[in-house]
């Protein structure tokens, strides 16, 4: 009964998508609705960004498109016009830059869609690496700057609906400043979550999304699957998403409030480290908790390998030290896993497979 609905965010992924298929997509359009001779068409745009387009649309696009899916328009792909399988809640989902413009819907639109229609298109969101000096908002429109760093409203606050903030390990320094207090408060409810070991830019992108050949197709660089210390870090991100989604829905549907999580720990604007290199605090996991590697959030190369990360493995002396066994090893990741699992902070179907994936490991 679950649906993921995407949607395209700016013009600049509309014009690729019309590179790759001129025909499919030629009703595609983020046209500017101000004409180049009018004034308020700002002569001086983003590299990203033409005076012929216009960023700013994308917020009516997200209330409209929530709009559209909550109908019973016989146009609307989740219902086919019957009333029985209205969608029941909708959650909305930003990550990295999409994530920084959906800090931009939650305090500049929502109010505005709540005081026009009295409840939110949206019962929820997810806010997913982005915060703080990282992605933390983005101009409402392609004329005007972005908040500054410090600016509040770069922060939540009395939302009215559960919000989630989650950082990785590759932008938690640089996003800092999103952080708040957790709240259970009605009108303010809220956590933040920083994924321990976890990196920004993880090798899903390149196994679920647009195929090498059809990226090239469409005048875009492929991402590197690897950087200067190898392979992007293959660390899980999705165990953390799993568990988040499924509270975030207990928390709408039932009232159940999540679990709380300290941040990865920092001092004097640094992370502290354990013995292995890995970060203390966080969303907890077995790759960290019974360590056989040093997770990175960062990495050196090209394009996005400051947000790849990579792992390095702790050398067979350290494991021999750690664990009696092959089984040692997996009882005491069994035992952190379910432990995990009962705080909720996994799923109990991300749990049993992690321990069978540590058992082959």
């Amino acid at each position: 009964g679950d649906v993921w609905v995407g949607i395209t965010a700016k013009p600049i992924a509309i014009n690729a998508l019309k590179t790759f298929d001129p025909a499919r997509y030629a009703s595609l359009s983020f046209a500017n609705p101000l004409p180049l001779t009018d004034p308020a068409n700002c002569t001086t745009v983003a590299s990203d960004s033409q005076r012929s387009t216009e960023n700013g649309l994308i917020w009516d696009i997200y209330t409209q498109v929530g709009a559209w899916l909550k109908s019973s328009t016989v146009t609307n792909p989740l219902t086919y016009g019957h009333p029985a399988t209205r969608v029941q809640h909708a959650y909305g989902f930003g990550y990295s830059q999409t994530g920084g413009y959906l800090v931009d819907y939650i305090n500049a639109i929502h109010p505005l869609v709540v005081k026009s229609d009295g409840k939110p298109m949206y019962d929820a969101y997810i806010v997913a690496v982005a915060g703080g000096a990282f992605a933390g908002a983005y101009p409402i429109n392609q004329c005007e700057p972005a908040p500054p760093a410090t600016d509040a409203r770069r922060q939540f606050s009395n939302v009215g609906v559960p919000i989630m903030r989650m950082m990785s390990t590759s932008d938690y320094l640089l996003g800092i400043g999103s952080r708040r207090a957790n709240s259970d408060v009605f009108a303010d409810r809220y956590r933040h979550y920083e994924m321990a070991g976890a990196a920004h830019a993880t090798p899903d992108e390149l196994i679920y999304s647009a195929a090498p050949a059809d990226i090239i197709k469409a005048g875009r660089a492929v991402p590197p699957a690897s950087c200067d210390q190898g392979p992007r870090s293959r660390f899980p991100s999705a165990i953390f998403f799993d568990a988040a989604l499924r509270n975030l829905d207990q928390w709408v549907r039932s009232g159940i409030a999540p679990p709380h999580a300290q941040p990865i720990t920092v001092a004097n604007g640094a992370p502290v480290l354990d013995r292995f290199g890995n970060v203390q605090g966080g969303l907890r996991s077995p790759f960290l908790d019974v360590p056989t590697s040093t997770w990175f959030g960062s990495s050196t190369g090209a394009s996005f390998c400051f947000i790849a990360g990579h792992e390095v493995p702790l050398s067979q002396s350290v494991l021999d030290s750690l664990y009696k066994s092959h089984g040692d090893y997996v009882a005491k990741v069994a035992k952190d896993t379910f432990s995990l699992v009962d705080q909720r902070f996994l799923t109990a179907e991300d749990g049993v497979r992690l321990v069978r994936d540590f058992k082959r490991h």
